[in-house]
């Protein structure tokens, strides 16, 4: 079940860097100091930047606007609830969060003005941050709904928010609701026109697993007696949605009046492009059976196992039962002889398959509790487990001249060429030369003084020391203006990146990640040579000197760096043999 499945989360706290001294720093203009959680206290005595002072004008002359806001947006938020208790519960819900938008941005108004008189931070700051985190802790937990999903998103968004808000929230990762069997029994009688008992010949009323929007519980068919797993919305779910999502829009909103260097709206933005897709569980059926089939006529040999679909509706989803231990699970792929190295390569295969494959879909949430891994001793070695996917309601596809540009441009990475980086970041994303070192950054997971050098090498204590600290408060707000600019869908790959980037770090195979990004190469350099066969095809084909030219240098590069990777598996598979293996 998705832990989160907002398109925001492209980059974890790992991923940036400290940008080269030669890079411009912002302006006065666009400085301020509320948001950088460890600057603060190391920085000699300054003067308040104008934009603090700017902010903290526009919070006395609207101070008193807010208040009458929240009441009124509060009844007005409800009025589509005027069935008595509901409209008591709405008028709440929305009180609540009106409340604590005002609250705390009364009191970082209030720590502001206090740290202008002092030169030394003294830990104030960070107790604003935790007075904040935790008002907005309780609100989320009490709402529930969308809110504890909002909540896991941003407990994962170490790069952008201090981290006394992100450890406040983690707890919310384990805090799903789970709904009561009686609402699981009324909804499949509404949504089936039948009755649990007359569906299924046994059906667990302890869930398998819950999270923000659904829970899956595993029950068996009636009429052929299979094992299936059963996902469900939660039914109380769709009553509270379009309140909720009004709650969200009006809180970033604001966030975005008192703070305009600060635009978050994109948050609030994507969540209500991606939550009708992940609320559709027959748009999911259709997604997990356009990947199966992708999978299966193109990639036959990779270790992929998707649960097949036997019926859904657009609450409910019966998928044959796979179960299967969490990737992470160190002791089950060692005492099951599971080569960590080979769970790796494969992760890295399905991946990049989906970003860098023609027409490929796009699985745009792989955590942890979306993949989980079985021995299968019956698979072609070097395979001896399979790789499961599960929870397919966020999926995306990538246009074909934005799937080919970020390929050149993970190539330019690879080959540490750094003008060719700024031409695709540009195509890719629209990245300025001024934005470029952040971006390279981001995409990578590295810092950016290690590019030129090479992303291969693993990454050593130093550089992750220096990628933890490096956050500045103008790298913050460039930060969110990029992230505000860029195309969604490049939100969603650089999520797809990051998380699969962790997942690899969790399996601890001791070899760093060379031969993770020699497969992505492979991946790009075959996107790239499709390319130029369909440039070569429409400009007169091989036949002209000039195109036959240019087809032996892209199949040379497309050779010569599959020849790499065959020669590092080899030397791999060699030391195994041996007794070598790291």
């Amino acid at each position: 079940m998705p832990i989160m499945s907002l398109s925001i989360a492209t980059v974890s706290s790992r991923s940036f860097a400290r940008l080269p001294r030669a890079l411009p720093k912002p302006s006065p203009a666009v400085s301020t100091t509320w948001t950088c959680h460890r600057c603060i206290s190391s920085t000699p005595p300054r003067s308040v930047p104008p934009t603090l002072s700017r902010i903290r004008a526009k919070i006395r002359r609207r101070g008193i606007y807010t208040a009458i806001g929240i009441t009124a947006f509060a009844g007005a938020s409800a009025i589509g609830y005027l069935d008595g208790k509901h409209y008591v519960k709405a008028t709440e819900r929305a009180w609540s969060v009106g409340k604590c938008v005002a609250v705390c941005i009364y009191d970082y108004r209030t720590t502001l003005k206090k740290l202008e008189a002092v030169t030394d931070d003294d830990g104030m700051l960070s107790r604003c941050h935790t007075r904040c985190a935790e008002r907005t802790y309780k609100v989320l937990e009490k709402n529930g709904s969308i809110f504890i999903k909002l909540g896991q998103h941003l407990a994962a968004m170490g790069y952008l928010l201090p981290f006394e808000w992100t450890t406040t929230f983690v707890p919310l990762q384990d805090r799903c609701p789970v709904s009561s069997i009686e609402s699981i029994h009324k909804m499949i009688l509404d949504d089936t026109g039948h009755t649990i008992e007359e569906l299924f010949e046994y059906f667990d009323p302890v869930p398998l697993g819950a999270a923000s929007l659904a829970q899956v519980h595993r029950a068996r068919l009636k009429d052929t007696g299979q094992e299936v797993a059963v996902k469900m919305q939660h039914p109380a779910l769709a009553e509270w949605i379009p309140l909720d999502m009004s709650l969200t829009r009006w809180a970033f909103t604001n966030i975005r009046y008192f703070f305009p260097e600060y635009p978050l709206l994109w948050l609030s933005d994507e969540m209500e492009a991606s939550l009708p897709q992940e609320l559709d569980f027959e748009w999911e059926a259709h997604n997990i059976q356009r990947v199966r089939e992708y999978f299966k006529q193109n990639f036959p040999n990779l270790p992929l196992v998707v649960p097949n679909v036997l019926w859904a509706k657009r609450r409910i989803l019966c998928m044959e039962f796979i179960p299967g231990k969490r990737l992470d699970d160190l002791e089950y792929l060692d005492s099951n002889q599971i080569s960590r190295d080979e769970v790796s390569a494969s992760l890295a295969r399905i991946f990049n398959t989906m970003i860098f494959g023609k027409d490929a879909p796009l699985h745009c949430d792989p955590h942890g509790g979306n993949l989980a891994i079985r021995k299968n001793p019956n698979r072609r070695k070097p395979y001896n487990f399979d790789i499961i996917l599960y929870d397919h309601g966020l999926y995306r596809d990538i246009p074909q001249d934005l799937r080919r540009s970020y390929a050149k441009l993970w190539l330019a990475v690879l080959d540490g060429d750094m003008e060719e980086m700024k031409i695709h970041s540009n195509a890719v994303a629209g990245v300025t030369d001024e934005q470029f070192p952040l971006f390279a950054s981001a995409i990578t997971g590295r810092d950016y003084s290690v590019l030129k050098k090479g992303v291969t090498t693993p990454r050593t204590t130093e550089e992750k020391d220096e990628i933890s600290t490096s956050l500045t408060e103008g790298l913050l707000q460039q930060l969110i203006q990029m992230l505000n600019d860029v195309p969604r869908v490049i939100l969603l790959i650089l999520k797809t990146n990051d998380l699969t980037r962790s997942l690899d770090e969790s399996l601890q195979t001791g070899r760093g990640p060379e031969r993770s990004f020699l497969i992505m190469a492979k991946y790009c350099s075959k996107a790239v040579y499709e390319e130029t066969i369909e440039a070569i095809n429409r400009t007169g084909g091989l036949l002209r000197g000039s195109n036959f030219l240019t087809w032996l240098g892209a199949l040379w590069h497309y050779w010569r760096i599959g020849f790499k990777l065959r020669a590092f598996e080899t030397a791999i598979y060699t030391k195994g043999l041996l007794g070598l293996e790291l």
